[in-house]
């Protein structure tokens, strides 16, 4: 079982890329949760989802305490919540970050893009925030390798209901863009 903690903050749409990828393992015929953790939190405020993906029935319903992979979709939580927390030794984080300053993190495979630009990019924002999900949502498939590129947008054909298109080529900038960390300061 391949397990996911979403790191955002509300009206990023944390929760509907979890649910759009669970889907899209499913459309593989493959076995997927969503599941969102937040309270009364409004706008702004700190929130997870979690994914379970396996080629076996899911039976566990409890929150995502160990993951594999963990994506931040704001880096400004670094700050604010232990992001890292239980993380699988060799495990995977994927940032939303225009560069690589501060993305030292041993033990783990970094992969690193700029989610914010891309969806202001294509004027992907709801109440002047940018919905990054999408970008974010392309670049976890690829780092995770979960699923395929084709089954994400079809899945986003499936529960997007506005701007299908930019949501499909967010999705597919962000698989494209993400880049692995290796050190190296951007130049």
């Amino acid at each position: 079982m391949f397990e996911i903690r979403w790191h955002g903050r509300g009206g990023q749409g944390v929760v509907t890329a979890a649910k759009i990828l669970a889907l899209a393992a499913v459309m593989e015929g493959k076995y997927g949760v969503a599941q969102p953790f937040f309270g009364a939190e409004r706008r702004g405020a700190p929130v997870m989802a979690f994914n379970r993906i396996s080629n076996k029935k899911i039976r566990i319903k409890s929150r995502v305490y160990n993951p594999d992979l963990v994506a931040v979709v704001d880096k400004t939580l670094f700050g604010i919540v232990n992001v890292l927390q239980g993380l699988k030794e060799g495990g995977t984080v994927v940032i939303n970050t225009p560069d690589t300053e501060n993305l030292e993190f041993s033990g783990y495979t970094i992969w690193y893009l700029d989610a914010t630009g891309i969806a202001l990019d294509l004027g992907l924002k709801v109440a002047g925030i940018p919905l990054v999900n999408m970008p974010m949502l392309g670049a976890v498939s690829r780092a995770s390798g979960i699923v395929s590129l084709d089954s994400v947008k079809e899945a986003v054909k499936d529960q997007i209901r506005q701007m299908i298109d930019k949501n499909i080529e967010a999705v597919e900038r962000g698989w494209e863009n993400v880049k692995i960390y290796r050190g190296e300061k951007d130049g």
